[in-house]
């Protein structure tokens, strides 16, 4: 990943900031929000600490955000938050890490405790974050991290996070599904080049290196390359349970010879009804619906700080 040149805005204007916080956010009780108030006040900052509730809320409070906005939260929080500012050039977003996944953070290299996270951003650079874009027969939408239909959409239909997140029980009905699934072939349409129809058991279009608890499927995705990663699993070649654990173990699933991995600007899906799923929301699926999805890159939708090498 490239950062932008230049001086970070957190070293040159220590000015006003704000702090989104999401106390349900599964590293919560790590600190507080006066805990991570403290720190920006330690950078110079004269932070604005907002706990949002509601989509409403958060979009009042970053409408007028001045200078960095900082989100203290999981990948869910992180999404609503880069939703409101995507396409904003003025704002930059910087990630404190809070959730169980953590799918975004972790792909920008921001790991660590909450507070030596936030503390780093003293000395952060300024990078481009990429987003997804999509057009479909239910609509628009956006993703940070993937979107996709096959055995993950699936399961997401069936599985509720919200009930009780286990990451374990998600990897075990996802390479479960996998053995099992019976997708019906389509042809894919990658950067105009469409290919021959193909049943795919997996099919993702990946902006972070991982989606979901944690699932790591492409290896080497960077957000700030204006691409995304196209994932797929042929399903006829589909190895078995165990090689499927073992290479998302080893952090080496595109290594599988049922796996193939490519990047791409705009990809066009057939549709056929099937269930998708951006991000961890679901769009179910609608039987008696055809068409395309088209999924395009959408470059430098967002800048984000990202803490120089081994400081997060």
């Amino acid at each position: 990943m490239t950062a932008a040149t230049g001086p970070s805005p957190t070293q040159t204007d220590r000015g006003h900031a704000t702090l989104i916080y999401n106390a349900n956010a599964g590293g919560s009780g790590h600190c507080t929000p006066e805990d991570l108030v403290g720190v920006l006040h330690g950078l110079g900052f004269k932070p604005v600490c907002r706990a949002t509730t509601s989509e409403d809320e958060l979009q009042e409070a970053l409408a007028t955000a001045q200078g960095p906005v900082f989100v203290a939260g999981g990948d869910g929080t992180v999404r609503a938050v880069a939703l409101q500012l995507a396409g904003r050039p003025d704002v930059v977003l910087g990630i404190v890490p809070m959730g169980t996944a953590n799918n975004v953070a972790r792909t920008l290299g921001i790991q660590g405790s909450p507070l030596d996270i936030l503390a780093s951003y003293g000395t952060a650079q300024v990078q481009p974050f990429d987003l997804g874009r999509v057009t479909a027969p239910w609509g628009q939408d956006v993703f940070l991290e993937a979107c996709g239909c096959g055995a993950f959409a699936d399961v997401l239909a069936e599985y509720d996070p919200e009930s009780g997140k286990s990451p374990l029980r998600a990897v075990q009905a996802l390479t479960t599904a996998l053995t099992s699934f019976d997708p019906p072939p389509l042809s894919l349409t990658v950067d105009g080049q469409t290919a021959p129809p193909t049943a795919f058991a997996l099919l993702e279009v990946m902006n972070t290196r991982a989606t979901g608890p944690r699932l790591r499927l492409a290896t080497h995705a960077d957000p700030s390359d204006g691409q995304l990663d196209v994932v797929r699993i042929d399903a006829g070649g589909r190895e078995g349970l165990l090689a499927y654990l073992a290479a998302l173990a080893r952090d080496e699933f595109d290594a599988l010879s049922s796996v193939e991995s490519s990047r791409a600007a705009v990809v066009d899906i057939p549709y056929s009804g099937q269930a998708f799923h951006i991000d961890a929301e679901v769009r179910p699926p609608m039987p008696s619906v055809t068409g395309v999805v088209r999924v395009e890159a959408w470059p430098g939708a967002l800048q984000v700080l990202v803490p120089e090498q081994g400081e997060g």
